[in-house]
């Protein structure tokens, strides 16, 4: 089976628009549904973080309020526990070699759109993992990570690609509103990018060529089988 890697936000806070810190980091579902299909199915999946730093779980994404399931909330808790030892010890992205893994998953939160959207070393796995035709999977917010990635002459890797992030509707009504900083799919439509809009909280998962994306945490357990169907070829 493949080593996957999987990129995950080292960001515990999001600066917003009126200059407030929002607490913030991964969102606990789609890391553990991502992680938990891809092992499941016999892969081996290593975490990589900006600077090798321990990533955050985002804390309202084990809010039973937020996530509106009791019962699942404490079934994110037990799993992340479970998977603590890798947890606490991440790859540095920096460390990465794109040679080693045959995909890139990449779940969100709104951390990634205080680092992985700016890290030149994600810039690098990624333009190298999408000029190899290797899977890459980001979902949420995690495709914010992509808009880290320019070629040579800077410009965007994955301009003219088609794509779904969480949309403008889902930020406004359910995510950060009016006080987000920016907003991820308007920002990937701004750099060349089609992104494709679902109904706001259904899941949805857009394929083009080795590029699997999903719009909202909804999209979980698709985005994961899509990339598995991908790796079996």
């Amino acid at each position: 089976m493949s080593k996957i890697l999987m990129v995950v936000t080292a960001a515990d806070s999001l600066t917003l628009a009126d200059g407030t810190a929002h607490p913030t980091g991964f969102w606990a579902e789609e890391l553990v549904v991502a992680h938990r299909e891809l092992t499941r199915a016999g892969h081996d999946v290593a975490i990589a973080t900006p600077g090798g730093r321990v990533p955050p779980v985002d804390p309202g994404s084990l809010n039973p309020e937020v996530v509106g399931d009791a019962d699942r909330t404490e079934e994110y808790r037990a799993y992340l526990a479970a998977i603590r030892s890798e947890l606490d010890h991440p790859i540095a992205l920096e460390n990465v070699s794109v040679a080693d893994y045959a995909a890139v998953v990449m779940p969100g939160g709104h951390g990634p759109m205080a680092d992985l959207a700016f890290d030149e070393d994600l810039g690098r796995i990624l333009a190298t993992a999408d000029a190899a035709a290797l899977p890459i999977a980001p979902f949420c917010h995690g495709p914010a990570g992509l808009l880290s990635a320019t070629d040579a002459d800077g410009r965007f890797v994955f301009a003219g690609r088609t794509l779904t992030a969480f949309t403008d509707e889902e930020e406004r009504t359910g995510g950060l509103g009016a006080n987000t900083p920016w907003f991820v799919a308007a920002t990937l439509r701004e750099r060349g990018a089609t992104v494709q809009d679902a109904d706001a909280w259904t899941s949805h998962v857009v394929r083009d060529r080795n590029l699997v994306s999903g719009q909202n945490p909804q999209s979980s357990q698709a985005v994961a089988q899509a990339l598995l169907e991908l790796l079996a070829g």
